[in-house]
């Protein structure tokens, strides 16, 4: 025992030596092997490496296992960092790269990842992702048959009772949304193979959370309950595939009947299909980056990160609404103010407290608290510290939108942080909740799209309140996003 005592104090004198001579950022010592993973709080990590960052400032370094791990808790020094080529590769992680191979758009680097995210920019645009122009209008139509979807099925289980948990409603009504744009369909509320996507993307992101460590200590993969977690995900991305395949070549079929007839119903997996046509046809040897594997993975990112990160959101806005009826009665006195129909896009600009009343909610409950981690691709000297290759670059967004010294009372919901004293919308530079910099999330326009119809129409639709005597947990449950516990509303139908 005095042998161990002793050997792990040489380790952790020798690992602040090299910490010093290499001049790397500050950071707390860890332990042999493990690093500081023993002392991550494992329910809210984002707030032990919050209170890291007060201590060791806006930029500090710690192991977490065999992963170098550099932490930036400032939104000028997250920008400084992610506007670099050499930050934009992704973390070094088992599960990310020995499970998703490094396809798709999530876990892509390199020649893939810039041909793919200029590719979806593109393709988000002609579906309708713009400021101005028809398909605008077209988008606005196919995110409204989800919304009537959502407010019809709350008409209906009032119709029983006002208390209601509406997330099941809400992931297949928004589910179906992005269904449609990203693979051109959409199910029935029964439909027993969208019932079986519903539950492996709820279990999948509870495995995938249970089994974070072995990102960090790869050797863990061969533990018994470990190998068990990650069967099931290996399991589940085959299953998954299989679904996407038999789509796939439906839509396939379907490219050539379309062009003949005039018609095209547009979505990312018949974008994809046209732009690898047009790249074999030519003879282009970037075609190669088109397989199946590519597309298979980045229609799962997409679909994935398109519902999680938005119904997430919502469900944060909702609760804190209820919680809040202040703001949502001066919400919906502002809504009043136009069509007695609803609201449309174009009017998103105009109502200022709506976008004050979204971004409070993406400040004070950040979906990915911890941010999307980047790597580095070659060894880089910024600030004067060294950052090694292949480290490990966490964005701590819960930390940047949490800071006491830029937001009075952070842990109050206040939308009016982001109002001017005119009465105006405006958007702090700390403010960064789809993080910056080359791999800045492309979707950032169309959740506000998804999020300002779902919420505004709700709201002119029915009064939302928490159950009388309700102990709702408002921290949240942190997997690989921080979401909402489970927990019931009570919507009251608005008399037109």
């Amino acid at each position: 025992m005095f042998v161990a005592v002793i050997l792990l104090i040489l380790t952790a004198i020798l690992f602040w030596k090299l910490h010093q001579t290499k001049n790397y950022p500050p950071g707390p010592w860890g332990v042999p092997i493990l690093g500081y993973l023993p002392f991550l709080d494992a329910r809210v990590p984002y707030k032990t490496l919050e209170k890291l960052s007060k201590k060791y400032g806006p930029i500090y370094c710690l192991s977490l296992g065999n992963i170098n791990t550099v932490v930036l808790s400032e939104a000028s020094v997250i920008r400084d960092f992610f506007r670099r080529e050499e930050f934009t590769a992704r973390a070094p992680l088992f599960i990310t790269h020995g499970i998703m191979g490094g396809y798709g758009i999530i876990c892509a680097e390199g020649p893939l990842w810039k041909d793919q995210r200029r590719q979806i920019i593109d393709w988000l645009k002609r579906i309708g992702m713009v400021k101005f122009g028809s398909s605008r209008g077209v988008l606005e139509k196919r995110i409204r048959i989800g919304v009537d979807d959502f407010i019809k099925t709350l008409h209906e289980k009032c119709s029983n009772s006002l208390e209601i948990n509406p997330m099941h409603a809400l992931l297949h009504s928004m589910g179906n949304v992005v269904n449609d744009l990203v693979f051109g369909i959409t199910y029935t509320r029964h439909d027993a193979i969208w019932k079986y996507l519903q539950e492996l993307a709820e279990e999948g992101v509870k495995h995938i959370g249970v089994s974070g460590v072995v990102n960090f200590l790869p050797f863990l993969r061969f533990l018994p309950a470990n190998k068990k977690t990650i069967r099931f995900l290996l399991e589940g991305k085959r299953k998954t595939h299989r679904i996407y395949d038999r789509i796939i070549k439906d839509c396939a079929k379907s490219l050539d009947v379309d062009a003949k007839s005039g018609t095209e119903h547009v979505n990312i997996l018949r974008c994809f299909l046209q732009e690898k046509n047009k790249r074999l046809a030519a003879n282009d040897p970037s075609a190669d980056l088109y397989s199946d594997d590519q597309l298979r993975h980045l229609l799962a990112d997409l679909f994935g990160a398109g519902v999680d990160t938005t119904l997430t959101t919502l469900r944060w806005l909702l609760l804190y609404l209820a919680k809040y009826p202040k703001y949502q009665d001066k919400l919906r006195k502002e809504l009043s103010a136009f069509d007695k129909d609803g609201i449309c896009l174009d009017d998103i600009d105009s109502i200022d407290l709506m976008r004050a009343c979204v971004s409070e909610i993406e400040r004070i409950r950040a979906v990915v608290p911890l941010g999307i981690p980047h790597g580095t691709v070659k060894d880089m000297i910024i600030n004067n510290y060294k950052i090694p290759k292949n480290s490990m670059i966490i964005p701590l967004l819960w930390a940047t939108h949490m800071n006491s010294d830029l937001w009075q009372n952070p842990e109050e919901y206040n939308p009016y942080r982001f109002i001017t004293t005119e009465g105006k919308y405006f958007c702090p530079a700390y403010f960064i909740p789809f993080q910056s910099g080359k791999r800045m999330c492309p979707g950032e326009e169309m959740a506000k799209m998804l999020l300002f119809l779902f919420v505004g129409l709700t709201l002119i639709n029915f009064e939302i309140s928490i159950p009388t005597n309700a102990d709702i947990n408002m921290e949240g449950e942190c997997g690989i996003t921080l979401t909402p516990s489970s927990h019931n509303l009570v919507f009251k139908p608005i008399e037109k």
